[in-house]
């Protein structure tokens, strides 16, 4: 007769719970929690769709996070690390993107439904390099200082965004809408600009060729009284340009290929042809 083995009850015996670690995030100004998740870092998470407005996401790593559609109106995301996020259809709207390093993010995909929005975004110092923003609209952003090289700019909306001192070289602007844009100062290197609205654009002192600079392309974009006094564009390509009643005074326009442009009534005092 087989004895039945019966081992007494035993505090060993219990299931061992693993530690799990949470990650909340929580309103910048009041405290209140907007999301919470499992993990230790926010780096690579789903985070598709969230409402996420006025978050205090500041210095977070978001590296390579799925953020399509969500919404981040109003967030703080001062230094934050966003490389190779996906942001499609995220809306930013008066977002704080100062510092925040966004190098590869796709931001558009060649349909306006498809793009973020950063409109009145704080951009400032940011770093957008080989981002994809086809689309994206970011008309009134503070973007000085922001570096936009090799980015995709396409059919983009600009309007009086202000791009002081911005690195955008070798980017595509073309058809992109920069009316009232500032671009003093801007280093726009090899940028092609084919089509791109520039009216009351602010060039001043811009870098569009030159030594050093491998020069722009701006064939029929439309410059009608835009300002570019002291603007560089030795060698620049503006066949068919309408820079009528422009400001052109003081600018080195040398080696510069202007065939089929529109000069009439732009004040060409001192610029050098």
């Amino acid at each position: 007769m087989e004895t039945e083995l019966v081992i007494p009850y035993s505090v060993n015996y219990r299931p061992i719970m693993a530690e799990t670690t949470m990650i909340e995030i929580r309103h910048k100004e009041t405290g209140e929690l907007l999301w919470t998740g499992q993990g230790d870092s926010l780096a690579g998470a789903n985070l598709r769709e969230t409402v996420l407005e006025h978050a205090d996401l500041r210095g977070v790593d978001l590296s390579g996070a799925q953020l399509q559609n969500s919404s981040l109106a109003g967030a703080d995301l001062q230094g934050t690390r966003m490389e190779n996020s996906i942001l499609l259809g995220a809306h930013l709207h008066g977002a704080i993107l100062r510092e925040a390093d966004l190098r590869g993010a796709s931001l558009g995909n060649g349909t306006p439904s498809g793009a973020a929005v950063f409109v009145d975004c704080d951009l400032r110092d940011a770093d957008l390099t080989g981002c994809d923003m086809r689309y994206v609209d970011m008309h009134r952003a503070e973007a000085s200082r922001a570096n936009l090289s090799n980015t995709d700019l396409r059919h983009g909306y600009l309007q009086e965004t202000c791009l002081v001192d911005a690195i955008i070289e070798s980017a595509l602007l073309i058809d992109a809408d920069l009316r009232q844009a500032d671009l003093s100062r801007a280093r726009l290197c090899n940028t092609h600009l084919n089509a791109a609205i520039l009216v009351k654009a602010k060039l001043d002192g811009a870098r569009l060729g030159g030594p050093g600079c491998p020069h722009a392309t701006l064939n029929l974009a439309n410059m009608r009284f835009a300002s570019l006094v002291g603007t560089q564009l030795q060698g620049a390509v503006l066949r068919n340009v309408n820079l009528r009643s422009a400001n052109l005074s003081g600018a080195d326009f040398r080696g510069a290929n202007l065939v089929g442009s529109i000069l009439r009534d732009a004040n060409v005092t001192d610029a050098d042809f």
